[in-house]
C-alpha cells in the first residue's frame, strides 16, 4: 500500500473512531489526512468503500493472532484466553469494527465480510473438534461449541457496541474509568468463560 493510500486509511480510522460511518464527511477524512477532497475520491470513490478498506486493513493487521490463538496446539483453557485478549486488543485498537460488521451483515448481501474473514484462515472446525475431544474426556462440561463460541465473541464485543450506554449508566459517562474497566475485562471474561464450561 502506498504511502498517500496509508494515511488515507490511517486518518480515516480516526475520523471513523470519532464520528462513526454516518456521522462521517469525506472532507474531514481528506483534513484530516491532508490532502484535497478530489485525491481522496481518487482513491475511494464512497465513503462506503473507504470504511470497507479501513475495515480490511485494521482486520488484516491482527488477523494472524486471531488465526495463531484459534489454531494453536495450546490446551483449551490457553486457548480461550489467548484468543479472548487478541479479540479484545484488536477491537480496542479498532473500536469502529463491530458496528461495520453488524451493518455489513444487515445487508441483503454479507458476503465482503464473511467472505473476508473466512479467507483470514481461522479455523473454527478444528476449535470445534478440540472443544468435543474435551467433552469426550471429561475435562470440560458437556456443551454445544457453537454456543461456546457465540458466547466468547459475544461477551468481547457487547463493551465496545454498548460503550455509549455502559459508559453514562455504569461510569458516569467518566471515560477513564470505562477504559480501565475494558483493560480488567480480558481477564473477567476468560474466567468467566473457563468457569461456566470446567468440571
Amino acid at each position: 500500500m502506498e504511502t498517500t493510500e496509508l494515511k488515507i486509511i490511517e486518518a480515516a480510522k480516526k475520523v471513523f473512531v470519532r464520528k462513526g460511518k454516518d456521522g462521517t464527511r469525506m472532507q474531514e477524512i481528506a483534513d484530516e489526512a491532508g490532502i484535497n477532497k478530489s485525491l481522496l475520491h481518487y482513491y475511494y470513490r464512497t465513503k462506503e468503500k473507504l470504511f470497507g478498506a479501513v475495515f480490511k486493513f485494521a482486520f488484516s493487521k491482527f488477523a494472524p493472532e486471531l488465526v495463531n490463538s484459534f489454531n494453536s496446539d495450546v490446551d483449551i483453557f490457553t486457548k480461550i484466553e489467548n484468543f479472548i485478549n487478541n479479540y479484545i486488543d484488536l477491537i480496542n485498537k479498532n473500536p469502529f469494527i463491530p458496528l461495520f460488521i453488524l451493518n455489513e451483515i444487515n445487508k441483503k448481501d454479507a458476503s465482503f465480510v464473511t467472505n473476508f474473514i473466512k479467507s483470514s484462515g481461522i479455523n473454527v472446525n478444528q476449535f470445534r473438534n478440540q472443544i468435543n475431544l474435551e467433552i469426550e474426556k471429561g475435562t470440560i462440561k458437556k456443551i454445544d461449541p457453537n454456543n461456546l463460541i457465540v458466547n466468547i465473541i459475544g461477551l468481547c464485543v457487547f463493551p465496545f457496541i454498548g460503550k455509549p450506554l455502559i459508559q453514562v449508566i455504569l461510569f458516569d459517562d467518566n471515560e477513564n474509568e470505562y477504559d480501565n474497566f475494558l483493560l480488567n475485562r480480558k481477564k473477567e471474561v476468560a474466567e468467566f468463560i473457563i468457569n461456566s464450561i470446567k468440571k
